[in-house]
């Protein structure tokens, strides 16, 4: 078994509308994260570190940034054979309708996910929208070792993380016997309790987890995976082709307890963003031994001017004039102003440096420059890249609403979103 045998297939997702607006421009896994980063880099750092490099991201809405950001970050040199490659939904033969489901996607791009040139062994399918370190050589030797058909990735969870996730049972081999998506119900939830020892015997303390849930990640013999796309039903792995196949195939567990973070929502993607503010976070992005990749910006590095900052992370190329910061991320290129305050909040920076003379036009015009304006208060919110927030300006979600669209403006999950590009008047109060 060689690390060529595995290619890899990252799963962008839909719509992403349970992270808009922060999808309204760009795809999922293009979403930044930790102020330099996207998400779509947590899998393929994982994969190259894994010693996978040839990589597959089917994505089908708002891929412009996605492919262009794959282009600058991901380029290997003319002597090897691996790969970053961005697959985007099209009309073929195949079908002329958007993806159905996981599986679907990958149906779609069977002609080269399964390439007869390419002879592998093994297709190891992700999902681009999670927070997590793993060597994926460890799962695929689990899946070699145990001679499955299919081996899932599983983490210990308890009962009320069960409602979004697929949960299943193993035996004390490994196999999987029973799997639900997404239980709904006390009658799908009890059959699927599993007994501490299932935890302890691999050496995971179980902490009050007494269910165990599918990450999303599994590991296909080549031709297991051809046979199930071939029916058209399957469109879906969680619904449809893993539930089938542990009726009739070996489908293995692989039993992971680090940590993972399920990037779905607004709220997971704030509380994963303002986490890693914390002295010890419980994701490391400084593990010299497996560092996560992403595009190299040859950004100047961050000024701090006369101001107060506590427990945040500051991105290169960004300018803070006499502020308060405290628990926030400051994503590239931010720009913030004289006297503004800005607490556990994300800030995702710019794309780009105003020059001096369109400040001067933008200022004659009324028009907030990009990034925070003087004596602004922010407070449990995400500003999205490019954003012009004026002088003066509070959003703070002062009525406490949980969901609200406004003008120039979001709340989801009681947290502000300004979105990419938008501009918030000078003396604004949310």
């Amino acid at each position: 078994m060689s690390n060529g045998s595995v290619i890899a297939v990252i799963l962008g997702g839909g719509r992403g509308t349970r992270l808009f607006p922060l999808t309204r421009d760009r795809a999922k896994p293009s979403v930044p994260i930790a102020g330099k980063f996207r998400l779509v880099d947590i899998p393929i750092s994982n994969c190259l570190h894994s010693g996978f490099d040839r990589i597959y991201v089917l994505t089908q809405f708002n891929s412009v940034s996605l492919n262009r950001h794959i282009a600058q970050a991901y380029r290997f040199d003319s002597y090897r054979r691996g790969f970053v490659q961005i697959l985007a939904a099209q009309q073929t033969l195949m079908g002329e309708e958007w993806y159905q489901g996981t599986a679907d996607a990958i149906k779609h791009n069977e002609p080269y996910i399964l390439n007869p040139r390419f002879a592998n062994d093994y297709v190891l399918i992700l999902a681009g929208d999670h927070l997590y370190r793993m060597d994926y050589r460890k799962m695929l030797q689990v899946h070699t070792e145990s001679n499955a058909a299919i081996t899932v990735s599983v983490i210990p969870v308890k009962k009320e993380d069960t409602s979004g996730l697929g949960i299943l049972q193993a035996d004390a081999d490994g196999r999987i016997v029973n799997f639900v998506e997404k239980p709904q119900t006390e009658e799908e939830l009890l059959p699927l309790r599993v007994e501490p020892d299932v935890f302890t015997s691999r050496g995971i303390e179980p902490q009050g987890r007494e269910y165990i849930a599918s990450m999303g990640i599994y590991i296909f013999n080549r031709e297991v995976l051809q046979n199930a796309l071939q029916d058209d039903a399957n469109v879906d792995f969680g619904q449809d082709i893993i539930p089938k196949s542990i009726q009739t195939l070996p489908v293995s567990a692989y039993f992971f307890d680090g940590y993972w973070e399920d990037i779905g929502t607004i709220r997971s993607f704030y509380h994963a963003n303002i986490g890693l503010t914390n002295t010890a976070p419980a994701f490391n992005f400084y593990d010299e031994q497996a560092p996560i990749y992403t595009n190299r910006r040859h950004l100047p590095s961050t000024k701090v001017n006369s101001s107060s900052v506590r427990s945040s992370i500051l991105a290169e190329g960004s300018i803070i004039d006499d502020s308060e910061l405290d628990r926030t991320i400051v994503g590239i290129r931010s720009v913030i102003s004289n006297g503004s305050r800005i607490y556990q909040s994300v800030l995702m920076g710019a794309d780009y440096y105003e020059s001096e003379a369109a400040k001067v036009k933008n200022a004659q015009s009324g028009i907030p420059g990009v990034g925070i304006g003087r004596n602004c208060l922010i407070q449990n919110a995400i500003i999205d890249k490019n954003a012009r927030i004026g002088d003066n300006s509070i959003l703070v979600n002062r009525d406490g609403l949980d969901n609200y669209d406004g003008e120039s403006y979001y709340i989801r999950d009681g947290i502000v979103i300004v979105p990419k590009d938008a501009t918030i008047p000078p003396e604004t109060a949310v």
